[in-house]
Parts: structure tokens; C-alpha cells; sequence
């Protein structure tokens, strides 16, 4: 066998060397001019792009067969300047067809290419015809069918230009390989590329590259991976009149903030729009997206429901979604109504350019919501945006033990709002409403609130200075903290100058509450304000300084007893602290001792009415008149003598 083996090895060697001698010799009985004819040919039969070659031509057979121009431009479809630009670009030549000098290119490659893509208005690029050359020679039994299956691009950049809307991209560093293999009818494309900033990692691929490229139904799988978006597509593709394409879609960002900002979208204001994840069934045509059977999650929210999307000169963003539960809080945690302090408004000026972007239609339900620290349970919300006016609508909440319904709209005029807020809270917990709306824990017993109000300004601050409206609040069957009215009334009825005490304690219970009262340029003015008890009564009039947090109320007080006894008393200061205190007037002509010494100070003659005021207060008798001095005896002889 080993001899038999030598004999075999002794021929095959003879044919590989004159198989060697054949290439080098083919290398120098080339026809260089030919050669290049050929590859020139090839590559506009194809691509339809014709080569205008600038610098040098070289040309190898071993060890490797290529072809390479330095410094060409390729153009094509009519245009002047060309739609690509080439520092090398190589030819690799089929080995076996160019010892029978046949020229055939087995795949290019693209060193530094610079490619420049420009839309036109009517949905045509400078790119057109070359797409149509490829469908052209791709298809099967074409004259000019295509000679080679690859092109690779290393260290590449495309411009792009949309005459339309003049927008600009750029794309650099592009390593990219684009293959559609002979014997097969599919087209992948794999590679990375620069862009914004952000390296991405991309590759898409057709089923059927020829009905692709003519425009009709193809299989599509495409995948973009970054730092801020993940983007993986899944179904079919066609443009007969207008692109289409219908599949599986799956969206992932660690941040959709800063996936919005990569991507040039208009930003949210701060707060919230971190981890989202989308998945849906998705239906393109044109610049619309339809998404059923969505199952979107954002900032740990997990909502199901359906989207549409569009971009035709202005983006508009229509969304029906339900979901278990929701928390708000990320998006509200940043806007403060008041200051660090909590006893000044926050004067922080509002940023209102994300209302002039966006046009948003949505709707969205749940069954347990959480706004900071307010706790709702089923909520059906409406949100509406456009062309800068915002407006939510409530169409039931279960809030605070209770209902609540109503509206809310934010206007932009440059950079002040308009607000404009309706609700209606019906048989709340009015402790808790009460406390987490308006500031005030003075309040507990459940009740009806109705709040019509309007306010325009840049801040908060500026909002609570022109607030205009009104509210009312009914109750019952709850009390009033900060002092007990029943007990000061009856201690005051007995001993008026007592001293009350402290006022500022206990509580005043109450069977009905009534509180009506108008805003305008923020003061609120009491129109009706009552507090009826089974003990006491109470009455106010009065303002409420709303930008200073402030009262500046007057009341009366009264026992449901047969005495009927009544103590006006004043309420001021700040809202989340006020000083209550009686009359002190009202004290002194109630006390049998004092009220003659007050008529008596209005009187003329005060000095000799406090005196004697003074002395049945104290108890004391009259005094003996002083004894009267000699020098006034001698001054009164002689006014008798005169």
C-alpha cells in the first residue's frame, strides 16, 4: 500500500505543479485592460452605479486573485454628484474561471466608503435606481444575472438627507457585511455602525430579497442592540404604494429618557420614564403604527391595550390600556406645589415645552392607583394633548372612601399655564382629603366637595396668586381639632376672665359642616361657612390668603343651651397653624366687675369713672381726702377776702 500510495503521490504532485506554473503564467498573460473592462461591466450590470476611477489599479492572482481601484466615485440614476465614494475598492475574483481568463467577481469589499443618501419629496432617492437594477438582474432567468453574493463595508460613513422635513442623519464607522447568496433567495445584512454617540450592533434579513426589492410580500427579521434601545422585529414586509410591514415587535430600554433623547424625540419633564419594555403585534403602513395586543411596562407599571402611532409632520400617540395597578409617583415626585420650607408656594418656573411636541389621546384604567401618598382604588383616566392644551378627565375614582369625578386643563402660552380644574369628591374621608388637597388637618367626618377653579401663571406661586373659583364642602358627623368649643364656651359663660386656658386644644365634634366660600386673585372670601353641633355652633366670616397660607377670619361661637350664651373669636395665622382666641371685648362686658370699667373708659370724664371702677373691682372703700396743705389755706383766705 505505501508503494502504491507513492506511485498515486507522484502524479498529483506532477499536476499541482504544472496546475502553479498555469497561474503564473495566467498572471502574466492577463489582460489587464480586459480585466478591467470586465469588473467595471460587472459591477454596473448589477448595481447599476457606474465606476470613475481617480487613482491606482491593482491587480494579483496569487496568493489571493483581486482586483482593487483606489479613489473611485460611483454614481448613478441620472445624478451629477456621486452617491458613493471609495478609497479601495476590491474585487475578489473567482479562481478557477480566471485560468480560463473568464472574469467573474466573487464578492467586493469597500474600504472607507463614503455613501450619501438623499430622499426626495415624492418617496424617491438618489439610491432608486440601483435598488431597480438589483431586482432587475436578482431575478431568475435575468440577462444580466448577478456574479457575486457579498459586499462588505469596513470603516464606512452615510450622510442622509430628507428633503421633506430637511432632516439630517449621520451614520460612521459602519463595518457591515451584505450577503444574498446564489443559491439561495434571501439577503442578510450584519454589521455596526456609530451613531449619536452610541455604537450599534445590527442586523436584518429578507426571505425573498427579489420580491423585497420589487415590492412585494417578503419575510423581514431585523435587530438593533445599543446602550439606551433594544428593537427586534419579526414578520413581513411589502411597498406596493407605501411601505408596510406587519409582525412581532419587541422594544427594551433600561431608560426610556435617555432612549428619547438618543433618538431626538422631545424629552418628558423629570421624573419617572426609566426601565420600559414593549411587545405587541404591530401593523406599519407609512408613518402610522397600529399595535395590538400590547403588553408595555414602564417605571415597574405593567399595562395591556392597544397603540397607534403617527408621524405625519406632527407626532400623535393614541393608547387604550388597562392595568392591576399603577404608581404616578415618579412622574409627580419632582412638581412641588410647595416650597422646601412648606410654608411658601414654590416659585420653580413650570417647563411646558413637552406640550407642544406631542399629540396624545389616551385612555386608562385601573384597579388600584397610587398618586404619592394617595391610595385610589378602580380609576377610569382620560388624558388628551393637543397643540399645546392638555386635559385629564377622572371619570371615577374610588378615593379617600369615596367618588371622585372631574377635569383638568393646562393651556401654554409661552411660558405661563392656564389651569383650569373641576372636581367633584363625593362621600370622602375629609381628614385625608381634605390634608393631601389644600394642606389642612384641622378636619375629619366624611363629606361632599365640589372645586371650580381657574389660575394662570409661570410657578405655582404665580398660579395661587391669580386663582379665581370656588368651593364648597358639606359634611357630617365629624369634628373640628384645635380647640373644644363646648367646653371654652361654658368655662368663659361661668367666669369670663378667667383666662381660657389653652385655647388651642381638644376638639370640636359637629353633626353638620357647611363651607362655601370664592376665590378671587387668591384670596378666598367666606360666603358660608357653619359648623352646627350637638353642643355648639359656629359661625365665620372672613378671608384666606392663599399665596400667603394666612387666615383672617372672624366668628362667633354659641351653646345649644336655654342661656344661649355666645362668644365672638377671632382666627389667624398660617393655615397649618392658626391662633384662635376669643374676643377679649366681648370677655370684659360679660364680667359684672369689668363691663362698667369699659363703658366707663368711652365716657368723658374717665379718669374719676376708673377710678371708682378701679375701687369696687378691688373692693376698697373710699379714701379720706388728703389734708389740705397751709399754703392752700392761705390761698384760700384770700380768695375770700378778694
Amino acid at each position: 500500500m505505501a508503494q502504491g500510495m507513492k506511485r498515486l503521490g507522484t502524479p498529483i504532485a506532477a499536476l499541482l505543479g504544472v496546475a502553479l506554473i498555469a497561474l503564473i503564467a495566467s498572471s502574466w498573460l492577463i489582460n489587464r485592460d480586459a480585466l478591467r473592462k470586465a469588473v467595471e461591466s460587472q459591477i454596473r450590470d448589477v448595481t447599476g452605479l457606474e465606476l470613475n476611477v481617480a487613482g491606482n489599479i491593482d491587480i494579483s492572482v496569487l496568493p489571493a486573485s483581486y482586483i482593487s481601484f483606489h479613489d473611485v466615485g460611483l454614481k448613478g440614476g441620472g445624478t451629477s454628484d456621486p452617491a458613493l465614494h471609495v478609497d479601495v475598492l476590491t474585487a475578489n475574483l473567482r479562481l478557477l474561471p480566471l485560468l480560463l481568463q473568464r472574469f467573474e467577481i466573487a464578492d467586493l469589499t469597500l474600504l472607507r466608503p463614503r455613501i450619501h443618501v438623499s430622499l426626495k419629496p415624492d418617496g424617491e432617492s438618489n439610491w432608486t435606481p440601483f435598488i431597480q437594477t438589483i431586482a432587475r438582474t436578482m431575478k431568475p432567468g435575468a440577462d444580466n444575472q448577478v456574479s457575486f453574493s457579498e459586499i462588505r463595508i469596513q470603516d464606512g460613513v452615510l450622510n442622509y438627507e430628507d428633503a421633506a422635513t430637511h432632516g439630517t442623519e449621520k451614520l460612521e464607522d459602519i463595518d457591515l457585511s451584505l450577503a444574498w447568496p446564489s443559491i439561495s433567495r434571501s439577503f442578510a445584512a450584519t454589521g455596526q455602525f456609530d451613531w449619536r454617540g452610541e455604537r450599534v450592533d445590527g442586523s436584518i434579513s429578507f426571505s425573498d430579497f427579489v420580491a423585497a426589492l420589487s415590492g412585494d410580500r417578503s419575510g423581514l427579521k431585523a435587530r438593533i442592540a445599543s446602550a439606551p434601545l433594544k428593537l427586534a422585529f419579526d414578520g413581513s414586509v411589502a411597498n406596493r404604494t407605501s411601505p408596510m410591514m406587519e409582525g412581532t415587535l419587541t422594544i427594551d430600554s433600561p431608560s426610556l429618557r435617555n432612549a428619547l433623547r438618543w433618538t431626538g424625540q422631545p424629552q418628558p419633564a423629570s421624573g419617572g420614564f426609566g426601565r420600559f419594555a414593549l411587545k405587541a403585534r404591530a401593523n406599519v403602513v407609512g408613518a402610522s403604527i397600529a399595535l395590538t395586543n400590547v403588553n408595555v411596562e414602564l417605571d415597574g407599571n405593567t399595562a395591556e391595550g392597544v397603540m397607534t402611532y403617527a408621524n405625519n409632520g406632527r407626532q400623535t400617540l393614541q393608547a387604550t390600556l388597562a392595568a392591576d395597578a399603577l404608581d404616578f409617583t415618579p412622574y409627580i415626585s419632582t412638581f412641588r406645589l410647595l416650597a422646601s420650607g412648606a410654608r411658601d408656594w414654590n416659585r420653580q418656573l413650570f417647563d411646558l415645552n413637552g406640550l407642544s411636541t406631542t399629540d396624545l389621546d389616551m385612555r386608562l384604567s385601573a384597579a388600584r392607583l397610587t398618586v404619592g401618598p394617595t391610595k385610589l382604588g378602580r380609576t377610569a383616566i382620560g388624558a388628551n394633548l393637543r397643540n399645546g392644551t392638555l386635559a385629564l378627565s377622572v371619570g371615577e375614582a374610588q378615593v379617600y372612601g369615596g367618588i371622585a369625578k372631574g377635569s383638568f386643563g393646562i393651556a401654554r402660552a409661552d411660558s405661563v399655564a392656564d389651569i383650569k380644574a373641576q372636581f367633584q369628591f363625593t362621600d370622602v374621608d375629609l381628614q385625608a382629603c381634605a390634608s393631601e388637597l389644600f394642606g389642612l388637618n384641622k378636619l375629619s367626618g366624611r363629606g361632599n366637595i365640589n372645586v371650580s377653579l381657574l389660575a394662570s401663571g409661570s410657578s405655582p406661586f404665580g398660579l395661587v396668586q391669580s386663582l379665581d373659583g370656588s368651593a364648597t364642602v358639606t359634611g357630617h358627623d365629624g369634628a373640628i381639632s384645635g380647640f373644644n368649643a363646648e367646653q371654652l364656651l361654658k368655662r368663659l359663660e361661668r367666669r369670663p376672665l378667667s383666662g381660657g386656658g389653652n385655647f388651642r386644644s381638644g376638639s370640636t365634634p359637629y353633626d353638620n359642616l357647611t363651607i362655601a366660600v370664592k376665590f378671587s386673585d387668591g384670596i378666598a372670601t367666606a360666603e358660608d361657612i357653619r359648623v352646627e353641633g350637638p353642643a355648639a355652633k359656629i359661625t365665620l366670616t372672613g378671608t384666606a390668603s392663599v399665596p400667603t397660607r394666612e387666615y383672617d377670619m372672624k366668628g362667633v361661637a354659641s351653646l345649644n343651651s336655654a342661656s344661649g350664651f355666645e362668644l365672638p373669636f377671632v382666627v389667624q395665622g398660617p393655615w397649618d397653624d392658626p391662633l384662635i382666641f376669643p374676643d377679649p371685648e366681648s370677655l370684659i362686658r360679660r364680667s359684672p366687675a369689668s363691663a362698667p370699667l369699659l363703658d366707663m373708659l368711652k365716657d368723658r370724664k374717665g379718669s374719676d369713672a376708673v377710678r371708682s371702677a378701679i375701687e369696687r373691682i378691688t373692693g376698697a372703700g373710699k379714701r379720706p381726702p388728703p389734708a389740705e396743705s397751709p399754703t392752700a389755706e392761705n390761698a384760700k383766705e384770700n380768695a375770700k377776702s378778694n
